[in-house]
C-alpha cells in the first residue's frame, strides 16, 4: 500500500507557478531524496503535503485514500510529521519537555491537574533508545549538539506514530560526525516502516540513505529514479539543466 501519493499537483501564487503537474509515490519504509536548486519547488511541495496550503490543482492520497488538508493539524492527524530546518525547539527546556511540547501529559489529583514529568521522562527515554541516540531526557536543549537537537525533533514525530516524516535540510550547518548521527536516525525511522521524504542539497547524504531520488527544476519533476541506478553527477546535471530529463 502506497503511504503517500501525489497526482498532478500544481501550485500557483498569482502569476508565479511554483509547481506544475507533479506526481509522486512513496512506499512505507522508503526514503526518498527530494532535490533541486533554490526555487525549484521543493519547499512548496513539502508545505502542501504538510497542510500549510492546498494545491491549486491535483490530489493527495494517504494509504490509498484521497485527502484534503486545510491546516497542518489535518496532516498530522493523517500521520504526517515534519521536521523543519529551524527545528523550533525551546533552548531553555529539557529534551523531554521539547518532545512533548504542546502535547504534555497530565496527572489529576481530584480537581487539580499537574504535568506528569515522570511519565514524559520515561517515554522520551524510550524514544531516544529506540532511535539509538545518546540524547538524555533531562538534558537541556541549549547544551546539545546539532545531531542531538535533530534527535529531539525526530523523537517528537514518534509520539503520533507517523506514517511519513518530512525532513527539511536536516544535515545543514552541522559537523561531519553529527551528520552521520542524523543519517543514522533516518535509517532508524526507515527500519520502523516509516516513510521519509528528505529535502537536501547535500548529495552524499541523499545517496547514503535514500532509496530513490526525485529532482525538481523550475517547479517540474524531471527525474524519479532509484539512487542505485543514478549518480551524483547525473543528479547534478538534472538540477542545473545540463541534463534535461532522466
Amino acid at each position: 500500500m502506497t503511504v503517500l501519493e501525489l497526482q498532478g499537483v500544481s501550485k500557483s501564487f498569482g502569476a508565479i507557478q511554483a509547481l506544475s503537474d507533479v506526481s509522486l509515490k512513496i512506499e512505507p519504509g522508503e526514503v526518498v531524496g527530494l532535490m533541486g536548486d533554490n526555487g525549484a519547488g521543493k519547499s512548496t511541495l513539502v508545505k502542501i503535503v504538510a497542510g500549510n496550503f492546498p494545491p491549486t490543482k491535483g490530489t493527495l492520497s494517504i494509504a490509498d485514500r484521497q485527502v484534503s488538508f486545510h491546516r497542518p493539524s489535518d496532516a498530522r492527524a493523517a500521520g504526517i510529521e515534519i521536521v523543519y530546518q529551524e527545528l523550533a525547539l525551546c533552548d531553555n527546556l529539557t529534551a523531554a519537555a521539547n518532545v512533548f511540547l504542546g502535547r504534555e501529559l497530565m496527572r489529576s489529583f481530584g480537581p487539580i491537574r499537574i504535568l506528569d514529568y515522570k511519565t514524559m521522562y520515561e517515554r522520551a527515554g524510550k524514544l531516544f533508545a529506540e532511535l539509538k541516540s545518546e540524547t538524555r531526557p533531562r538534558d537541556l536543549v541549549r547544551r546539545m549538539s546539532g545531531g542531538q537537537r535533530q534527535a529531539v525533533a525526530i523523537a517528537r514525530t514518534r509520539l503520533s506514530d507517523a506514517r511519513i516524516v518530512l525532513m527539511d535540510e536536516p544535515t545543514a550547518a552541522i559537523s561531519i560526525r553529527q551528520v552521520e548521527e542524523v543519517l543514522s536516525l533516518i535509517r532508524r525511522l526507515r527500519d520502523h516502516g516509516i516513510a521519509v521524504a528528505l529535502v537536501s542539497h547535500r548529495m552524499p547524504d541523499v545517496f547514503a540513505v535514500a532509496d530513490r531520488v526525485v529532482v525538481l527544476r523550475r517547479g517540474e519533476k524531471v527525474a524519479d529514479k532509484p539512487t542505485a541506478k543514478s549518480s551524483p553527477e547525473e543528479i547534478t546535471g538534472l538540477i542545473t539543466g545540463a541534463i534535461t530529463t532522466a
